[in-house]
């Protein structure tokens, strides 16, 4: 043989050998490709994966975070349209995504929190919490009670700007009667933290709050003895009307709350003692003037009021 041929069988082998190692797979890219065949042959796991788009519990992840705050300016958005909301409202896949999201609002990013809460604030009139027990396909352990105990954590958060999100969920999901059940265990506190809301000096707060007592208030007889029963409950509705809220319908929720929380006679021992202001009222604002004027004579007129009759709206001492 030949100096060049055994030159040219070498070239030959060389070229066959670093033939096939550029055919054969490497161990990191068969890792890499078993990675993305696992994710095709499960694609409802991916948003648990760890490059999934809400996983934002690991450090270094800015972009994806990003990404994630993006998507739900996006879902906000999609909200605010009537064509949308039927949809969104009745998919439960997205309505556990956007619950996860508040739920975890101590740890996760603000904006996110503050997007999902607009979300589901815009969708609650729609919003049946049933859907979480229902037989659609579930991808996040979450039901009915998980919900409405994340909307408690944002009442009791200290970003004072979901507090009026909050309040304003509230004040709509119980709009559907379906609701109720769901709701009613947590009244007590709902309650408590509505009347807290009325102190604080932000009037969209304040507008919030009434408005979601006053759908409360509305529930039945034993919501209303429980919302008279609240210290400074009354106090405060009236403080509201008295400094004449920037907002009309305010004021005017405040005394038809007033008005409804009188109706229950269980109630009228606890409210009698708010007669002197109610008689203020009604002399000096007549904007609300019928609404006082009724609640006075719940008050008097009643076999259980006999001494209010007696003093009070009329200045006679007892």
């Amino acid at each position: 043989m030949t100096k060049a041929t055994k030159t040219n069988s070498s070239i030959a082998k060389y070229d066959e050998a670093h033939l096939h190692h550029d055919l054969a797979p490497s161990a990191s890219s068969t890792a890499s490709l078993g990675r993305k065949n696992s994710i095709n042959h499960h694609p409802s796991e991916w948003w648990f994966d760890e490059d999934g788009l809400f996983n934002l519990d690991e450090e270094g992840r800015a972009k994806t975070q990003q990404c994630a705050v993006v998507a739900s300016i996006i879902i906000r958005n999609f909200s605010f349209m009537l064509e949308n909301e039927i949809i969104m409202a009745q998919h439960r896949h997205f309505l556990e995504t956007v619950f996860q999201c508040i739920e975890d609002h101590s740890t996760g990013d603000e904006e996110l929190v503050t997007n999902a809460l607009e979300t589901i604030v815009n969708l609650a009139p729609l919003l049946d919490l049933r859907i979480f027990s229902s037989s659609k396909p579930s991808y996040i352990k979450l039901n009915e009670k998980c919900a409405v105990q994340a909307i408690m954590g944002i009442l009791g958060s200290s970003v004072k700007a979901w507090h009026c999100a909050a309040a304003e969920f509230l004040g709509r999901l119980i709009i559907n009667p379906d609701n109720e059940p769901f709701l009613l265990p947590f009244a007590p506190q709902i309650y408590k933290r509505l009347v807290d809301l009325l102190s604080l000096p932000a009037i969209d707060m304040q507008a919030a709050a009434v408005g979601a007592l006053y759908n409360l208030s509305e529930v039945s007889m034993d919501c209303r003895l429980k919302l008279a029963s609240e210290r400074w409950a009354v106090d405060r509705l009236l403080k509201v009307i008295k400094a004449s809220h920037p907002v009309p319908e305010v004021c005017r929720k405040a005394a038809m709350i007033l008005e409804s929380l009188v109706s229950g006679p269980q109630n009228r021992a606890l409210i009698l003692a708010f007669e002197n202001a109610f008689a203020e009222i009604l002399f000096s604002d007549g904007k609300y003037s019928d609404n006082f004027a009724r609640i006075l004579y719940e008050l008097t007129s009643r076999p259980n009021s006999k001494v209010s009759a007696a003093h009070g709206i009329w200045g006679v001492g007892v």
